[in-house]
């Protein structure tokens, strides 16, 4: 546990660095289609038009994208994520500018019914009508898909023009993933003396014996480690994940004891390998747990469970790690020194846990328990009529409080700020529905449509989404007010996702704690912090306290970065930037692409950020590689 001093971030703060998005006007268009509109053949002249401007021919931009238009790109115009904003900015990118753009062709990906372009609202309520069309895009390095959004133009006379461009790399030209027609045979027929079958060969790799050395290490086994690592073998690129804990899946399996995924099935997919048509829409930890050791048996990952990194250097000249590590194996230590060209920090998006050891008196309490969540085992039983506190209001302390009131304990929830919360089925009815649902598309094609819209964007259409969400929740958010819990919307008033992005945290998905408080079951102790923990109790800066026989700090976790301190040292904490929250262009900071120190990066986040993500950075290894790409290369 971090014993450190920490600031707890307050609710709507994001962290530190993070930019605000800023304001986005809708586009003024024209309000009626004509009943005569061809989404195929208006997608068909407007990319027309697109390919003729990037290769030279004499088209205006204007005459391409609004004035006020999003172009959201993932390594196909760079080697960078960019959400180019404006006329001026997408003009430079894909006219040249300071360096030449990679992009060379769109075109109509019309492979099934849901990818043909069609008429879709813009906004949530539908009051802005558009034609999407899905695109598969051309690059001087590789392919890969996207989405243009077109409106008519009011002030062009209702001219078909983009609000918003995705692109996003799929696969390197010549360095194609080893799967559909690319798999392997599995067997070498014919006579070959002595050759190793598939399981002595597994044992090869696994245990890095003979001249196997992995390209890349990846710290940490949970969704981030198994995600990218299930990408990077499909390119051909030797890694290895180690793991503190005894099995894959230990760090969902030993957490609280009611811990239930609180997104549904269809957004968490892994890649390659989706859950099972029968599995639970609510996945329980445990059950995720054993699926992380199926998944990394399955894609014949290589995890070395029991092992610590005990000492690393890096070669600048040589772009090379030596990296030592103490491994638990059959009983014994086995000490192994490796040197990798690039080291991954899976060890999720969130960091050591902010535990506010800094508050007079913490070591003073001689209660039963005095913990941070993630060290909270569950409730001691035959403890009915305890006194049980937990400060922090978001979802883990939620599930804690609810796991405490079922075995009789009084409880009290400490809220120091504000907190979002959302109702599951209104999250999955409003945000979800027709992406990831049980009727929606496959889930890379719903990757494609949501990760298309920036996140910018994004922010200004959720604000109808949370008005909807809000006004179904309403009944269960007016108990909650009334029992002294205070609410909020996220920032600027764009909802969960984009709270989650900008701090990590924040907010309470609903799974029946809600109606608890609102019903007075659990009590809520509001906007006071702790002054001092006394030996059977908690004081407040208004002078109140609170008797507590067990305290459970839920106060989150410090910045990725910190971790990576405690791990490789000051020097390499020092040179990467900070991670999550939003650069200057609405993009997520650090993660999943370049840190600030070469062959270092960072990797994490929920199950689908990371299945979609992986693909990328495993992209930018692989193009490293094989010399597409250089570090330094934007």
């Amino acid at each position: 546990m971090a014993t450190a001093a920490v600031e707890i971030p307050p609710s709507n703060h994001g962290i530190s660095g993070s930019h605000m998005l800023g304001h986005v006007d809708l586009p003024e268009i024209i309000p009626k289609f004509s009943e005569s509109v061809d989404p195929q053949s208006v997608a068909t002249s407007w990319l027309q038009l697109f390919n003729d401007m990037i290769n030279g021919h004499e088209v205006k931009i204007e005459d391409v994208f609004l004035e006020d238009s999003y172009w959201r790109d993932l390594l196909c115009s760079t080697w960078n994520f960019h959400t180019y904003h404006g006329l001026p900015k997408i003009s430079s990118v894909l006219n040249g500018g300071d360096r030449k753009c990679r992009l060379k062709f769109l075109s109509i990906d019309s492979s099934s019914d849901i990818k043909k372009p069609s008429i879709c609202p813009i906004d949530f309520h539908g009051n802005i009508q558009g034609l999407q069309a899905f695109l598969t895009v051309e690059t001087d390095v590789g392919s890969g898909r996207g989405l243009v959004k077109l409106v008519q133009d009011r002030k062009a006379g209702g001219k078909w023009k983009a609000f918003t461009l995705f692109t996003t790399l799929q696969e390197l030209k010549g360095h194609e993933e080893s799967v559909h027609t690319r798999r392997p045979t599995g067997v070498v027929h014919g006579a070959n003396p002595g050759r190793l079958n598939w399981q002595e060969r597994r044992n090869v790799e696994a245990n890095c014996e003979g001249s196997f050395e992995p390209t890349v290490l990846i710290i940490g086994a949970g969704q981030g480690g198994l995600t990218i690592a299930a990408r990077l073998k499909q390119l051909g690129v030797a890694t290895l994940i180690i793991d503190r804990n005894q099995r894959v899946g230990d760090n969902w399996r030993n957490r609280y004891h009611q811990l239930v995924l609180h997104d549904s099935v269809w957004y968490d997919h892994m890649p390659y390998l989706n859950f099972p048509p029968n599995w639970p829409i609510f996945t329980p930890k445990d059950k995720l747990a054993e699926w992380f050791e199926t998944y990394a048996k399955a894609l014949e990952l290589n995890v070395w469970t029991k092992t610590s990194l005990t000492s690393s250097s890096w070669n600048e000249s040589q772009r090379q790690w030596t990296l030592a590590l103490e491994r638990q194996t059959e009983g014994r230590t086995e000490t192994r020194t490796l040197h990798p060209r690039h080291v991954i920090q899976a060890t999720g998006h969130s960091g050591e846990p902010y535990f506010p050891s800094h508050i007079k008196g913490m070591d003073s309490f001689k209660g039963d328990r005095l913990v941070h969540s993630s060290r909270f085992t569950g409730p001691k039983p035959d403890a009915k009529g305890k006194k049980a506190v937990i400060v922090g209001c978001c979802n883990s302390g939620h599930d804690i409080a609810q796991d405490y009131h079922a075995h009789g304990y009084d409880v009290t929830m400490v809220q120091r700020s504000s907190t979002l919360v959302v109702g599951v089925e209104s999250l999955i009815d409003v945000d979800m529905k027709g992406v990831y649902s049980e009727d929606g598309p496959p889930v890379e094609d719903a990757d494609i449509m949501n990760m298309s819209t920036p996140n910018v964007v994004a922010a200004r259409l959720k604000v109808d989404n949370t008005r909807e969400i809000n006004k179904r929740d309403a009944p269960i958010l007016r108990g909650l007010q009334a029992a002294g819990f205070a609410l909020d919307n996220g920032p600027e008033s764009a909802g969960i996702m984009t709270k989650y992005l900008h701090r990590g945290g924040g907010y309470y998905i609903d799974v029946g704690c809600s109606q608890l408080i609102a019903d007075g079951k659990i009590k809520i102790k509001q906007g006071q912090e702790i002054a001092q923990v006394k030996e059977h109790s908690l004081t407040f800066g208004d002078g109140s306290e609170l008797e507590a026989d067990e305290i459970v700090f839920a106060t989150g976790y410090q910045n990725m970065r910190e971790t990576a301190r405690k791990i490789f040292g000051d020097e390499l904490a020092d040179r990467v930037k900070d991670v999550w929250g939003f650069d200057e262009e609405g993009e997520t900071r650090t993660m999943w692409r370049r840190t600030g120190h070469p062959g270092f990066w960072f990797f994490g986040g929920n199950l689908a950020l990371c299945r979609f993500f992986s693909r990328l950075l495993a992209l930018q290894i692989k193009a490293m590689e094989v010399g597409l790409m250089r570090y330094e290369d934007d």
